[in-house]
């Protein structure tokens, strides 16, 4: 098995590319998945960021290599995600229409079962500086199911029911929908430094409270900066980051040590 590049009680860290990993854990071993495959939307187009013009690349990891190649590239990381996990566990996955319809006909072929479709709407999303299209003000959620005949968690009393002051479209006591209203990060969770597509965490704290339980394990195959883990430890649940960029990798582990730290001195409860 490989080295861990972090690894402590509960959160562990991997520097490789996922399928590798991802090879090396054991079939149906996994609870739940988080994916923020990347979307290949970097061009040398430009958006808007903090009132400024900057360039849309990402890194060269956004860069696309085809409408082939990306597919296979898909098609590959959503198989090794189907074989470890579970057969009730589930994979969401998020994207833009770049990426998101490819991902969601992989699931298909893959044999997952969908579940939902969820649209992330960011009510304070970037204006369009071109004047040319709709304002992209939402990213796209799929949830899918391993097994169509399996049981899947479904934390529905609490997605009802709990407290979401972040959502300005969730009723008290209705039903959850899906559609979510939820910004985009805080300043306050930048503040070790920022991934171009970084997701808030009050996303990734619904996401986990909807579709896991304590103590399950969850395994984020693009981490990022790791939001998802610092939601995940936060929560009472393990997990396990992959990523191929150490500057990235490092900056998890700040925000990590971070919460941690406050965790210990009770500055935070779990």
């Amino acid at each position: 098995m490989q080295k861990p590049y972090y690894e402590k009680p509960k959160f562990k860290l991997y520097q490789a590319n996922c399928l590798n990993v991802l090879a090396e854990l054991p079939e149906n071993s996994v609870d739940m998945i988080f994916a923020d495959p990347p979307y290949f939307l970097s061009s040398g187009s430009f958006t808007c960021q903090n009132g400024k013009m900057v360039s849309v690349k990402k890194g060269d990891w956004d860069l696309s290599n085809g409408l082939k190649k990306d597919f296979a590239f898909h098609l590959e990381w959503i198989k090794a995600c189907h074989r470890v996990l579970k057969p009730g566990g589930t994979i969401w996955i998020s994207g833009t229409y770049h990426s998101i319809y490819q991902c969601g006909f992989v699931l298909q072929i893959n044999k997952f079962h969908i579940l939902n479709d969820i649209a992330w709407f960011k009510p304070n999303a970037s204006p369009n500086l071109s004047c040319r299209f709709f304002t992209a003000s939402h990213e796209t959620l799929i949830w899918a199911r391993k097994d169509k005949k399996a049981k899947h968690t479904f934390n529905y009393d609490l997605m009802k029911n709990g407290n979401w002051p972040e959502d300005t479209l969730k009723k008290p006591g209705l039903q959850m929908r899906s559609v979510w209203s939820i910004g985009t990060p805080k300043s306050i969770e930048k503040r070790y430094g920022k991934h171009p597509t970084q997701k808030p965490i009050d996303l990734l704290k619904r996401i986990i409270l909807a579709s896991t339980n304590k103590g399950d394990l969850i395994v984020d195959p693009f981490t990022g900066s790791s939001t998802t883990g610092i939601a995940a430890y936060f929560l009472g649940r393990r997990f396990m980051g992959i990523d191929t960029d150490k500057k990235y990798l490092d900056l998890s582990i700040k925000r990590f040590e971070d919460l941690d730290r406050n965790i210990k001195n009770k500055k935070l409860k779990v």
